[in-house]
């Protein structure tokens, strides 16, 4: 059974549109979380999906990751043990642009790209209401369901093309998904309960952090477990590149410089890992600074880079490893997921 007997079954965690999301891995990986683990880490959470699977078991969640768009799933679904959104939320949410000489970012970044300007501007005015809802948990679910809402309406889920509008314009497409040309107040509505219904309290003060993992680990005490899903190299590791949009919206950056054919904010963000020439010495660090926490499991793919030898030797000098796979017997999008490679699980114990 996939979380054994918990109280927490019946909550669900509203399914991800994300590169890379373990949402369908998550049963197979609670094969391999210890009974004894009680406080857990996942350092690079970004849909949050297994950071809420190990909520439902009861644990003690410290979440993390370097976008604020992830960050704010962490905040809304795993740190809020009790606040959803309401009808007075979304009269708030939805009404007029509070102050448009400064909320016209999407207007003028993304409209004719990825939005119609009536699209756009309704992104705009939704933002501008956001922190009038005045209670940081509520900010988070209502930002948190806005990025999901966008990411519907874009083919692939993702920003990294030119393409969305002409896409949309494609009766086949639109025949397989209409939220391609759905407003998105509707689907924001739409999607609004399965949110509202995932928000629960599993009697544990879980956090959401919004930090490097190098710069995070050294603060941490008490963990029992770490879960690291480290951006895959070779395979669409530049999630700044796949996301640029929703984090320029959370953000809603003024002091960026906005380049090339998406219109993706510079400079990016230091992520370390999202570089050939960079990943290896900090998974090093990584590895290095995660020694105080007993036990790991590391996700990874067997067409990555580095490769499962090298991340092994990378692992051996502070923990034995015990290798599990899982193959892909279909492609499910992204070079990491292709048919016949494998999801990898490192599973590091004490020594």
């Amino acid at each position: 059974m996939l979380f054994d007997d918990t109280k927490y079954l019946d909550y669900k965690f509203p399914e991800p549109q994300y590169l890379g999301a373990k949402y369908i891995h998550r049963g197979w990986i609670a094969q391999f979380i210890p009974d004894k683990a009680n406080n857990v880490l996942d350092a690079f959470s970004g849909s949050q999906s297994i950071a809420y699977m190990f909520k439902q078991l009861g644990k003690k969640v410290i979440t993390n990751d370097f976008l604020n768009c992830n960050n704010l799933i962490g905040k809304a679904l795993i740190e809020n043990k009790q606040y959803t959104l309401n009808k007075e939320d979304l009269e708030i949410l939805f009404s007029e642009n509070s102050n448009p000489e400064v909320f016209n970012l999407m207007g003028k970044l993304f409209a004719n790209l990825f939005f119609l300007p009536e699209e756009a501007a309704f992104a705009d005015s939704f933002r501008s209401n956001v922190n009038r809802l005045n209670n940081k948990y509520k900010e988070a679910l209502a930002l948190s369901v806005m990025c999901r809402s966008m990411t519907r309406k874009v083919t692939m889920g993702h920003f990294a093309h030119t393409q969305a509008l002409v896409y949309a314009a494609d009766p086949a497409r639109i025949k397989r998904n209409r939220s391609l040309v759905r407003p998105l107040k509707d689907i924001f509505e739409e999607l609004l309960p399965e949110y509202n219904a995932a928000v629960f309290d599993n009697s544990k003060d879980n956090k959401s952090y919004n930090k490097n993992i190098l710069d995070l680990l050294p603060q941490l005490t008490d963990i029992d477990l770490a879960y690291f899903d480290p951006p895959y190299c070779n395979s669409h590791a530049d999630y700044q590149s796949f996301y640029h949009l929703l984090e320029t919206y959370v953000e809603y950056w003024k002091d960026k410089q906005f380049v090339n054919g998406i219109k993706r904010y510079e400079p990016k963000r230091y992520s370390g890992f999202d570089k050939n020439s960079e990943t290896l010495s900090n998974l090093q660090l990584m590895f290095e600074r995660a020694n105080h926490i007993p036990t790991w499991i590391v996700s990874y793919n067997d067409r990555s880079y580095p490769d499962i030898n090298t991340m092994i030797e990378m692992i051996t000098p502070y923990r034995q490893v015990k290798i599990e796979r899982k193959k892909y017997n279909t492609g499910r999008g992204g070079k990491g997921s292709v048919a016949g490679s494998s999801e990898v699980l490192l599973i590091c114990t004490m020594k």
